[in-house]
């Protein structure tokens, strides 16, 4: 048996076949096996195409903030794999990842589990000795047969709704939708951050009479000026500060958190609202570094989505010129990120993503790609850090590097900005 976090988690990559298995009939055998029970007296699942892992640090950092114990499992990780389950603000240490991969493995015996499942069975056993007064998990992929969905959530979220991993979800938004709405449970809260969601997920609420919240219909997220915002609902409002994490998009995933807050009639006061969406931290959320006078921004974002709105971030925040440095797995829509880009990008700079297992890619291969795109003529690097050295050294004080497209691409930069920025 491994020994090592490093031995465990390079072994349960190697467990199963598939780095994907839709379906929940193997983790609920093992769960059960596992004796696990609820994971915390209370329980809020994040779906989503974008802003689940935003959202779900801006729930913690409330519940936290008003003296709750809260477990959050997130995935994927940036840095250390440490970072997907914390409990009371602090991420898993090596030891007790370990001891949890140790309880899946006994009790899985010959039953196949995906590197997720692994790691979700983990993050569970793991909360369900921690006393929590409430777990946050993350969806991986869809949300019907993800493997968190094996909770009965108090409460779900859907952030938003639109074209990703369609080979596993559907073609279409629709369809789409309705892989994510199956995280909804009867007669409990559902809140969507789509002010007009697919009608898939409001037939599925429906159906199974799950109480939606939508926003900008039944709770709005109102901009009074740069430093402060309004969240209201009928017969309540207050003013809160204005996340530190940036980009517009972000008092979408903190309006969201509130109504989740607030639909399990938690009695949170305003002041713990404004002190927890203050403090809500993220990496690789427009994260910001400065380079000799040239400000770098690190963002994860990955589908058309996302860089439209980064696009819109960026034009509301001018600068002299920006430069893109751009590196995806081969499964994304590289062309729609783009086109999405182009009118508030100058320069572009590409890399390869080569060791980013199946779904990596070299450089070259990306660069046909995005032919015929605006990214057509960019300049080729075989890896992030190479490409955003030289998009900082091709800057002047003043202007501005986004590097984006992947983890893998955020997790590079990060890597290389930590002993500068």
């Amino acid at each position: 048996m491994p020994k090592t976090l490093a031995d465990w988690l390079d072994f349960i990559e190697r467990q199963h076949p598939k780095s994907i298995d839709m379906g929940l009939a193997r983790v609920r055998e093992v769960s059960s096996r596992m004796g696990l029970k609820r994971p915390a007296k209370r329980v809020i699942t994040v779906g989503g195409t974008n802003g689940k892992g935003s959202t779900v640090a801006f729930v913690e950092s409330i519940a936290r903030a008003h003296g709750w114990k809260v477990g959050s499992y997130t995935s994927p990780h940036l840095l250390h794999y440490n970072e997907r389950v914390r409990i009371d603000g602090v991420d898993a240490d090596d030891a007790a990842l370990v001891a949890g991969f140790e309880a899946v493995h006994v009790a899985r015996g010959d039953t196949p589990l995906t590197y997720f499942e692994y790691g979700t069975l983990c993050a569970l056993w793991l909360f369900s000795r921690s006393k929590l007064d409430l777990a946050v998990l993350e969806v991986g992929l869809g949300g019907r047969l993800d493997a968190v969905n094996i909770v009965d959530a108090d409460a779900a979220i859907i952030t938003t709704v639109d074209l990703d991993h369609q080979d596993w979800l559907g073609d279409d938004i629709e369809a789409i939708g309705f892989e994510k709405a199956g995280i909804a449970r009867p007669f409990k809260p559902l809140i969507l951050g789509d002010d007009d969601p697919p009608a898939s997920v409001l037939r599925h609420a429906y159906a199974i009479g799950a109480q939606s919240w939508r926003i900008a219909n039944d709770f709005f997220a109102e901009p009074i000026d740069a430093d402060t915002w309004r969240w209201r609902e009928v017969g309540f409002s207050m003013t809160l500060p204005m996340p530190a994490l940036a980009a517009p998009v972000q008092l979408r995933n903190a309006a969201c958190a509130i109504a989740a807050l607030r639909s399990l009639k938690a009695r949170i006061d305003k002041r713990v609202y404004a002190e927890g969406v203050a403090n809500a931290r993220i990496a690789g959320r427009l994260q910001r570094f400065e380079q000799g006078g040239v400000e770098v921004l690190v963002d994860v974002g990955h589908n058309p989505q996302a860089a439209r709105a980064l696009a819109t971030w960026l034009r509301k925040q001018p600068a002299r010129r920006t430069l893109a440095v751009y590196a995806a797995l081969v499964d994304k829509d590289a062309v729609g990120v783009v086109g999405a880009l182009e009118s508030v990008v100058d320069a572009w700079h590409i890399a390869g993503l080569a060791d980013a297992g199946p779904r990596g890619q070299g450089v070259d291969d990306f660069a046909q790609r995005l032919a015929g795109t605006a990214a057509a003529d960019a300049a080729r690097h075989a890896y992030v850090v190479a490409a955003l050295d030289a998009a900082i050294a091709q800057a002047a004080p003043g202007e501005r590097v986004l590097v984006f497209g992947s983890f893998h691409t955020a997790a590079a930069a990060l890597q290389r900005l930590a002993g500068n920025g």
